[in-house]
């Protein structure tokens, strides 16, 4: 299937958005340190492409998207999707997010609840437990082999400085107080249908806080992946994750 590719600007960035498809717009959101490329390994995009409009951004600083000021939060990068379904002409849209895709969809839904219908939320949480908070500081201060930049380098094409930025996310997210601090008053503002979707495992969330999230969201449902980690859409979870999104985005 044909693929179109665009850089939208946006403030203070340009983001690289990949589009296949025509049908109702779903937009898929990555985690940190990946790219739009990732969701490869969790769907067949072309199968995905024959049922919906399927809109896969590079989030802000991250493949082909640009972050020249370096500022980072997610409720920058929720500007930032608002900013790109304005510039392609979508009024609404259904929605995937994974990790910081995930959390950037939370203030995507909660800052204008009307643009999103339906949404899976992939290792969400309403906010950053202390001891996340200490796992992200160490994850800040990892020393990275050769191959982790090699493979790294496949896949951001601005440089080491790109690079080197995304590797100091983690230490951000976890000196701010603000950016991810959900209360339960504003969780109930979220007016699309919701799937949050959490490994029993997940070494930086535990299953409590996917529960708040589930208890808070008003029409959410939970669904927690036995022996998973962090981000349970791949590998050997691949096709159930695949089948279920697909049935959940269906309605």
């Amino acid at each position: 299937m044909d693929i179109i590719q665009r850089t939208i600007q946006v403030t203070g960035a340009d983001l690289y958005v990949e589009e296949r498809g025509a049908g109702a717009p779903l937009v898929l959101l990555h985690g940190m340190t990946g790219t739009s490329g990732d969701w490869r390994h969790a769907f067949d995009l072309d199968r995905l492409a024959q049922s919906f409009r399927v809109i896969a951004p590079d989030a802000r600083g991250h493949g082909r998207s640009t972050n020249p000021g370096g500022e980072y939060t997610f409720a920058g990068c929720a500007r930032d999707v608002l900013a790109v379904l304005d510039a392609l002409g979508v009024g609404q849209a259904k929605a995937i997010g994974v990790s910081l895709g995930a959390k950037t969809l939370l203030h995507v839904a909660t800052r204008a609840p009307a643009r999103i219908t339906a949404m899976i939320l992939v290792s969400a949480t309403p906010r950053f437990p202390e001891r996340t908070r200490a796992l992200f500081g160490e994850a800040a201060l990892s020393e990275h082999s050769p191959e982790e930049w090699a493979r790294m380098r496949s896949l951001h094409v601005h440089g080491d400085e790109q690079i080197a930025r995304l590797w100091e996310l983690p230490r951000r997210f976890a000196e701010d107080p603000s950016d991810m601090n959900f209360t339960t008053d504003q969780l109930a503002t979220v007016t699309a249908r919701t799937l949050i979707v959490t490994g029993d495992r997940d070494p930086f969330y535990p299953v409590e806080l996917a529960v708040e999230l589930y208890r808070a969201i008003p029409r959410s449902s939970l669904w927690v992946v036995p022996e998973a980690m962090h981000s349970p859409i791949y590998l050997s979870q691949r096709e159930p994750f695949a089948a279920e999104a697909v049935r959940f985005l269906a309605g």
